[in-house]
């Protein structure tokens, strides 16, 4: 099977990796064109600066062993010393250390990359990389190694996140609140009409990627090619087929009629949702968890902009925080030995311990996250100005930013349109 795991965990780094391009393409499509390429390229950018940062000191702190308190890691594989070829026993037995190491490099690279769609529109792409690369390292890195690090203190807790629900999900999800917060709203944000969407096309396209990575992000947790795997992989689907559907009969209900972006985003908070309980529950289970989310989260995502008058302009907070958040919980609820005897049983099986150590986990992480990208985004706008000028935004920060436009359309020429060639002057 040695091979086989090998085999699967290229293909889980790959899909996963291609889940930041899909998070650019769901985001793009939901701003105005104006800004679309901006949109897209602050999510493209972390592939590059996280996945620098990764290699020179991120893969050690979180994976290194722990300090006393389980806080942070050490040194061990700094610049990716003693990363090789050989399989680390606490990482996968089968695979190679180098690649256990690739396969959560992607993690790292998506998660500043959901917090994008908070702030499209109105970062400055400077700042943004500033902010990027130490949000990195003083929230991912730090939430990590506790869930997943060698005696970090959640794992130590009893804690469970099996694919990022914790790590990822709740990081992103808080984080872009306290950036929406903090920036402020679009100029001309109106809350009650959101339908700005450059492109519902690029909505489900993006939407579609995702959920084809998202087998790589949960089944790959598993770390080889065997039945956890699979299970992890029905979980998936079916939490995030429920939850596309729930929420399609909700706005439905709320708002006469369905949408596909709507769609779309049900089924990426069904993903979210299934995230940390992927490889801990039932498919029986999953549906469940699909449903619930799709409510709680809908709910969320109205809450947010009309009563709150958020302007968290893709609904990642609503996604990705409260979907975290929700399925953080609920996989204390379903979890089963059953599934997964390296995990435990949750509250519909007998025990609460589960459910009290990922509730501890999770007001943790929520607080941290909050905390420090408070922090971060007040620092970096003493040293330089964050958000975009009202005439940048206006002008829209393709062409402010980047000097690039997504499209360039050619007025035809007067006598194609006539049908004719163009007369010439007599003489």
């Amino acid at each position: 099977m040695v091979g086989a795991d090998i085999a699967w965990m290229l293909m889980a780094c790959a899909l996963v990796l291609l889940m930041t391009p899909g998070v650019a393409f769901f985001y793009g499509g939901m701003v105005p064109a104006r800004s679309v390429i901006s949109t897209k390229f602050q999510s493209f950018a972390c592939i590059g600066v996280v996945g620098l940062i990764w290699a020179l000191c991120g893969y050690s702190l979180v994976f290194s062993a722990s300090d006393s308190f389980g806080f942070i890691g050490g040194f061990d594989y700094l610049f990716l010393t003693n990363v090789g070829m050989e399989p680390n026993p606490d990482y996968g037995s089968t695979i190679p250390h180098v690649l256990f190491m690739l396969f959560q490099c992607t993690f790292a690279i998506i998660t500043p990359a959901l917090i994008t769609g908070a702030v499209a529109e109105r970062v400055r792409f400077k700042a943004w990389l500033v902010i990027m690369a130490a949000w990195s390292l003083l929230v991912y890195v730090p939430v990590a190694h506790w869930v997943w690090g060698p005696s970090g203190w959640i794992l130590n807790m009893g804690g469970l996140d099996f694919a990022g629900g914790l790590v990822v999900h709740m990081t992103s999800g808080y984080a872009a609140l306290i950036a929406a917060l903090m920036l402020g709203n679009r100029t001309g944000f109106k809350p009650n009409n959101e339908n700005n969407s450059f492109s519902a096309l690029l909505v489900m396209l993006g939407g579609t990627i995702l959920w084809f990575g998202w087998f790589g992000f949960n089944a790959g947790s598993a770390l080889a090619a065997n039945g956890l795997a699979g299970q992890a992989a029905a979980t998936t689907f079916f939490a995030a087929a429920t939850a596309m559907t729930v929420w399609m009969i909700m706005d439905w209900m709320l708002n006469g009629k369905p949408s596909a972006v709507g769609a779309m985003v049900g089924a990426v908070a069904g993903l979210v949702a299934i995230t940390p309980g992927a490889g801990f529950v039932s498919v029986q289970s999953s549906l469940a968890i699909g449903a619930i989310a799709a409510v709680i989260c809908n709910y969320a995502c109205r809450i947010v902009k009309q009563k709150l008058k958020t302007d968290d302009t893709v609904d990642v907070f609503a996604c990705h925080g409260v979907g975290g958040t929700v399925g953080t919980l609920l996989t204390a609820v379903f979890a089963s030995k059953a599934i997964n005897p390296a995990g435990a049983d949750g509250l519909i099986y007998g025990s609460a311990d589960l459910l009290i150590a990922n509730a501890i986990s999770a007001v943790a992480v929520l607080s941290y996250t909050i905390a420090i990208t408070a922090f971060i985004f007040w620092a970096v706008g003493k040293v330089m100005d964050v958000r975009v000028s009202a005439e940048d935004e206006t002008m829209g920060l393709d062409a402010t930013q980047h000097g690039e436009r997504a499209f360039v359309v050619k007025r035809p020429r007067l006598s194609s349109v006539m049908g004719g060639s163009p007369t010439r002057k007599a003489g």
